[in-house]
């Protein structure tokens, strides 16, 4: 099996409605997100995928949330937007074209700081 990723960053605000502290307040991160996208065989050119093409998908996704308050998204309308709710919602995004390019989401890893990350592995 070989393994492409990718890693970005932005920055957002956020709060998160019933769990209680300081972070029902409205507050920032600069998120930093990686992407890994796998397949068990290489393309012909003996890549599993070029990593321009993953950077197109993950950018495309994170210039919509940058410099947002993502409470006020509509993907975010019915469910906080956690950390783990912005790792499923950038996979399932990135799903679709990963599919079309032979090569599946492995896992969308978002750090909101340098000492705490979440990870969402699709089954």
């Amino acid at each position: 099996m070989y393994e492409v990723t990718i890693i970005k960053s932005f920055s957002a605000a956020h709060l998160l409605k019933q769990i209680g502290g300081k972070c029902e307040e409205l507050h920032g991160h600069n998120f930093k997100v990686e992407v890994t996208v796998a397949a068990p065989d290489l393309n012909k050119s003996g890549l599993l995928i070029d990593f321009r093409v993953v950077k197109k998908w993950l950018n495309k996704i994170l210039d919509q949330m940058d410099h947002k308050h993502l409470n006020e998204l509509p993907n975010f309308a019915d469910i906080n937007p956690s950390a783990e709710n912005i790792a499923k919602y950038i996979c399932e995004q990135m799903a679709p074209q990963a599919k079309e390019a032979h090569v599946r989401i492995a896992r969308v890893k978002v750090w909101e700081s340098e000492n705490a990350v979440v990870a969402y592995i699709p089954d």
